[in-house]
């Protein structure tokens, strides 16, 4: 690596770190705007992960235009950060776009992908477009019939992201029922570590993103990934020790205010697993609901293992207490998420 590459990483490491810290503590000052969505751009994925209820094979995207003013209206709302999943999002044709589209209303935008179409060229479009962070899920270490995202396969990904990558990466690793070897996810973690980038372990919860308490194997795999981690964020989500060891956890959820899910039909929903509540248009959506989701109370929050409504929930726990009656969700085939145990800053 030249030194104005590396000149170049570490100056958009410390922007990244910058952009994302002024975003909370503005999110500390104010509490009228979502600090987090996940924008669903196609449900069409180019893999059948079979514990995946999040894909299918046949949708089209979503019209470019109709994103844009999804994004649009997101601004509106002051969001500070959008995330683009799927499905796999790599399979829109206007996603460099879209990302472009982000980022110009000054909002960070970061990708999650199964890695399968990344390219040197399609990475260098990723950078152009200004893409900030990029999450791969690698689930195993060989290819099996439950998922195909195995380090085998997507290793050669992993180094064009080194060598080509100027956003911060994330290799997210599985333990819990839907894989066979739980400690692939310790070596996976390892792999991220010594390539410089981020890596997170996820956990296996039920369809209404409940609690699913690792086995002993399991347990020790966490401990393993989260001793590589560093001391400061490991107290900051302190949270995951309790869903590891399958305790409750006491917090107040801030879904469909603070953290929204944006499906491919436009609709605002609490989280992937609670996709139907409150089921609003975005177009129709306003900053009175947004202050109502802000004040209800979720009755799956004890055992919930959203990761991302977790963090984003932080910024706010100390704050008033909910005072709306929770709503209650009704279950949903199993999927995986993701638990955050960063081993690595990025490099």
């Amino acid at each position: 690596m030249t030194w104005r590459k590396t000149l170049r990483r570490k100056l958009g490491a410390l922007l990244r770190w910058y952009r994302m810290w002024s975003r909370i503590a503005w999110g500390l000052l104010h509490t009228g705007h979502p600090l987090l969505v996940h924008l669903i751009p196609m449900r069409r994925c180019n893999l059948s992960c079979t514990y995946c209820n999040e894909y299918d094979d046949f949708s089209p995207p979503v019209p470019t235009s109709e994103l844009f003013r999804r994004i649009d209206r997101l601004r509106s709302f002051g969001t500070s950060i959008i995330t683009i999943s799927g499905g796999e999002p790599l399979l829109h044709p206007d996603l460099d776009q879209i990302i472009h589209r982000i980022r110009s209303q000054g909002i960070i935008c970061g990708v999650i992908t199964n890695g399968y179409l990344l390219t040197p060229e399609r990475i260098g479009r990723l950078n152009r477009a200004g893409l900030e962070y990029l999450q791969i899920s690698i689930d195993n270490l060989q290819p099996d019939d439950v998922s195909m995202k195995s380090l085998k396969v997507l290793d050669k990904k992993l180094l064009l992201l080194a060598e080509y990558a100027d956003f911060q990466v994330n290799i997210n690793s599985v333990v819990g029922a839907g894989t066979r070897n739980p400690e692939d996810a310790t070596v996976i973690a390892r792999r991220a570590v010594a390539l410089g980038f981020t890596s997170t372990v996820g956990i296996i919860h039920d369809g209404s993103g409940q609690l699913k308490p690792l086995g002993p194997k399991q347990q020790e795999v966490y401990r393993a990934v989260k001793d590589l981690g560093k001391s400061w964020y490991a107290r900051f989500n302190r949270f995951q020790r309790k869903i590891a060891y399958g305790q409750s956890h006491e917090w107040r959820c801030r879904a469909g205010s603070r953290y929204l899910y944006i499906c491919e039909d436009g609709l605002v929903h609490y989280c992937s697993q609670q996709r139907g509540y409150p089921g609003i248009p975005l177009e129709n959506y306003t900053p009175e609901d947004l202050r109502r989701e802000y004040h209800t109370e979720k009755s799956c929050a004890p055992y919930c293992t959203i990761s991302c409504a977790q963090q984003i929930a932080m910024v706010d726990n100390w704050r008033v207490p909910q005072t709306l009656p929770a709503f209650r969700p009704q279950p949903q085939p199993e999927p995986l998420i993701q638990l955050e145990v960063p081993v690595q800053e990025d490099a």
